[in-house]
C-alpha cells in the first residue's frame, strides 16, 4: 500500500517563537525567533496526529539577512538587497549550511538539523526540504562547501554577457542599480560590477522595487538574448554545481524536494539531474512550484518529476468558489483538465505564498474552508497539503514590517504566529489557549486528512463526478453544491460540499451508469457512516432515488458504504 501523502507546511523559523514584541521591522533580539528545537517529539506527535505523512521544513538553508552572524565566520549582507529583518528564505546564501537563525547552537546547527531529521523520522514523518535552484542572493558564497567544490560563479568569465560555461548573467561594463535605497542607511551603497540579471527573469542590469531584487538568475545554458537558445551539450557548469547540491541534503536523509519555481528552470535539467538523485536515494520524492499548465506534462514526462502544484487550476477554482466569484460546477472542469496526470497533481489553499483563508483578503474566517478543503483531501490520490495554523484558522491579518498587512503570514520577517503560539502553549500542546472554535476546526482537519489514508477510497480508489447527474433544483443547487463518489472494492463514499452559507437538505441524485461502472448493487435503507462526524444514518442508494442528506453551512459531508457487487 502506497500512502497518499498528507504534508504540512511549516515556516520552520516562525513555529517555535513565543515572544509578545511582535514589533514591526523588529530585529531578531526585540522579535524573537524560533528554532529547529521547537520540534520536540511531542510537537512532531502532534503534527502526525493530525494525519500527516510528511513535513516540509520552509526555510532551512542559509539565507540572506540582516541578522549579524560574523561573529560565527558568516559574511554580512548589505540591507539594501535583504527583504525584511531576517531576509526571504528564498535568497539562498550557502546552499551547502542550514540558516545559523534556526540553531540553538549556531557552530553545531548542520548537527542540529541531522538531529531534526532523526526525530522526524522516529515520529513516523517523512522530510521535504526546499530546494531553490533559479536563484540565489546576490552575496551568494559558500563557506561550508565540501572541500574541492567550486563555488557558484567562481570560474565565470565576467566579460562574457552568457557562456554555458557560466553560472550567472552578466551586463559587462555596467554596474547594478535599483529602483530602491542601494544605500540602506550604511556608509557605503551596495555595488556590484558588473551587475548580473536578477532572479524574477529581468536581464537587465537595473532592478525594479516590486522585482525579486536581492536575488540573481542562475545560467542552466539558456541563452536569453538568443531567443533562449539552449546550450546543454555538454553539460553546463550549473547542472553540475546543482547535482552535487541536490545529493549533498539527499544524504543528509530526507525525503524529499520542493523545488520553487521549477519552471523557470529548462525541464531538460530536472530530467538529468532527478534519475540521478533517485538512482542514488529510492524513493525520494520532487515536487515542482509550477504555474503554467502548458508544461505541466513536459515537466512530468521530460522533467521527470513526481507531483506538481494544482494552484491555477484547483486552487484558484476552490477560492473563487468559496467567497463566490464562481460556481461549484467549475471544479468538474478543473479535474478534468488534468484528469490523466491527476495522481501527480499537489492541492492546497494555503502556503507561504498565498493568503490565509481566514484573512480579510480571502474568505474572513477559517471556517469557511472547510468546504473547499474537503474537496482539495478527497478529489485525487494525489497529494494534499496544509500549511501550519492553516487548521487553526490563522488569520494572517498582522502587519510584520516587510510583509505588510496582506493576508499572508510573513516570510521576510521575525514574528510570531498567533493561533501556532497558543496552540503550541511553550511546548505542552494542550489546547489550553485554543478557543473553542480553533479545537473544533483543528478536529475537523485532523479527522479529514486521517480520512485520506484511512480509507482505501481516497487513498487509492476511483473518483466519480456526480455534477452532470444532478441538475439545478429545490434540492440541489449545482453553484453552492458540489458532488462526486470516491470507489474501491466493495465501499463508496459520497462526498457533498456545500459552499453555502447556510444549512442545506440536499438531494443527490446516482446515475444507473455509476452502478454499471464499478459493478455496484443497488441498495434501499443501506447503513451508512459520515465519516467526518461518526454518525450512523441509513439511506437509500439507488439510481430511482435521490440520496438525501443534510450537509452544514461552508462544510460537507462524506457517506460511507459497503455494498454488494
Amino acid at each position: 500500500m502506497t500512502d497518499k501523502p498528507v504534508i504540512y507546511q511549516v515556516f520552520t523559523r516562525l513555529f517555535g517563537n513565543d515572544s509578545t514584541a511582535n514589533q514591526p521591522n523588529g530585529d531578531r533580539v526585540i522579535n524573537g525567533c524560533g528554532s529547529m528545537a521547537a520540534f520536540t517529539s511531542k510537537a512532531l506527535g502532534e503534527i502526525r496526529g493530525l494525519g500527516v505523512t510528511h513535513i516540509w521544513y520552509t526555510g532551512i538553508i542559509e539565507h540572506a539577512t540582516q541578522t549579524d552572524y560574523s561573529a560565527y565566520g558568516i559574511a554580512t549582507d548589505h540591507p539594501a538587497i535583504v527583504k525584511g529583518k531576517a531576509g526571504s528564505v528564498y535568497a539562498i546564501k550557502d546552499y551547502y549550511d542550514v540558516d545559523p537563525d534556526l540553531a540553538t547552537s549556531v557552530p553545531a546547527r548542520m548537527k542540529e538539523f541531522e538531529n531534526l531529521v532523526a526525530r522526524t523520522h522516529r515520529a513516523g514523518l517523512k522530510v521535504i526540504i526546499d530546494f531553490v535552484p533559479n536563484h540565489v542572493a546576490r552575496t551568494y558564497h559558500s563557506d561550508a562547501c565540501p572541500e574541492g567544490v567550486s563555488d557558484l560563479g567562481a570560474d565565470d568569465d565576467t566579460t562574457q554577457a552568457f557562456s554555458p560555461k557560466n553560472n550567472f548573467y552578466y551586463y559587462p561594463g555596467q554596474s547594478f542599480t535599483g529602483d530602491f535605497d542601494l544605500w540602506a542607511g550604511q556608509a557605503e551603497p551596495y555595488t556590484e560590477q558588473p551587475a548580473r540579471a536578477t532572479g524574477n527573469d529581468v536581464f537587465s542590469p537595473h532592478a525594479g522595487r516590486n522585482d525579486w531584487y536581492e536575488t540573481v538568475k542562475l545560467n542552466y545554458g539558456v541563452d536569453y538574448a538568443d531567443g533562449r537558445s539552449k546550450h546543454f551539450d555538454p553539460i553546463p557548469s550549473t547542472w553540475r554545481k546543482m547535482l552535487n547540491i541536490l545529493l549533498f541534503w539527499a544524504d543528509k536523509g530526507i525525503d524529499g524536494f520542493r523545488c520553487d519555481m521549477a519552471e523557470m528552470v529548462p525541464s531538460e535539467f530536472w530530467g538529468w539531474v532527478i534519475p540521478q538523485v533517485q538512482a542514488a536515494h529510492p524513493g525520494i520524492i520532487f515536487i515542482a512550484e509550477i504555474y503554467g499548465p502548458d508544461a505541466y506534462r513536459r515537466y512530468l514526462t521530460e522533467g521527470r518529476f513526481d507531483y506538481l502544484y494544482d494552484k491555477v487550476g484547483l486552487y484558484d477554482t476552490l477560492r473563487a468558489v468559496t467567497v463566490g466569484q464562481a460556481n461549484a460546477e467549475s471544479i468538474t472542469c478543473c479535474w478534468q483538465a488534468v484528469d490523466d496526470i491527476r495522481p501527480h497533481m499537489l492541492s492546497f489553499l494555503e502556503n507561504h505564498d498565498e493568503q490565509r483563508i481566514a484573512s480579510d483578503f480571502f474568505a474572513g474566517d477559517g471556517e469557511r474552508g472547510r468546504a473547499p478543503m474537503l474537496v482539495a483531501a478527497t478529489i485525487s490520490t494525489g497529494p494534499v497539503m496544509i500549511y501550519f495554523g492553516q487548521e487553526l484558522g490563522e488569520r494572517g491579518m498582522d502587519a510584520e514590517g516587510f510583509s505588510g498587512r496582506d493576508g499572508r503570514t510573513t516570510i521576510f520577517d521575525y514574528w510570531t504566529v498567533d493561533a501556532v503560539s497558543r496552540w503550541r502553549n511553550k511546548g505542552k500542546f494542550d489546547g489550553r489557549r485554543l478557543t473553542p472554535q480553533e479545537v473544533d476546526l483543528r478536529q475537523f482537519y485532523a479527522t479529514l486528512l486521517n480520512l485520506c489514508n484511512r480509507e482505501a477510497a481516497i487513498r487509492e480508489g476511483d473518483f466519480f463526478d456526480l455534477m452532470y447527474a444532478n441538475a439545478p433544483s429545490q434540492h440541489f443547487n449545482p453553484h453552492r453544491h458540489y458532488t462526486y463518489l470516491r470507489h474501491a472494492g466493495n465501499e463508496v463514499i459520497l462526498f457533498v460540499a456545500n459552499f453555502d452559507d447556510c444549512d442545506a437538505d440536499i438531494e443527490v441524485s446516482i446515475p444507473q451508469h455509476a452502478f454499471e461502472l464499478y459493478s455496484m448493487k443497488p441498495a434501499e435503507h443501506i447503513a451508512a457512516t459520515e465519516l467526518l462526524t461518526g454518525q450512523a444514518v441509513t439511506v437509500d442508494f439507488t439510481p430511482d432515488k435521490p440520496v438525501k442528506v443534510n450537509v452544514p453551512a461552508n462544510s460537507g459531508i462524506a457517506l460511507k458504504m459497503n455494498l454488494d457487487k
